[in-house]
């Protein structure tokens, strides 16, 4: 069975969770496990996702809500 869209999303909500605290170890490893999505799932839009963990877009590749100030 390959990995959902569900899967993906739960899986670049753990790495944005840690990322920030070893910012310096995590790029390369975000790209190895964006290469094993994408062998799991042909229609894996890596893009969609590393922008996600970003914080450039929502999960679905929506814009973000922007905080009220």
């Amino acid at each position: 069975m390959s990995m959902s869209k569900r899967d993906f999303i739960a899986l670049a909500d753990l790495i944005k969770a840690r990322q920030w605290q070893e910012r310096a170890e995590v790029g390369g490893f975000v790209h190895d496990i964006a290469d094993f999505c994408q062998d799991q799932n042909p229609r894996f839009n890596r893009e969609r996702w590393m922008d996600y963990l970003a914080g450039r877009c929502g999960p679905s590749g929506g814009k973000i809500k922007e905080e009220n100030r």
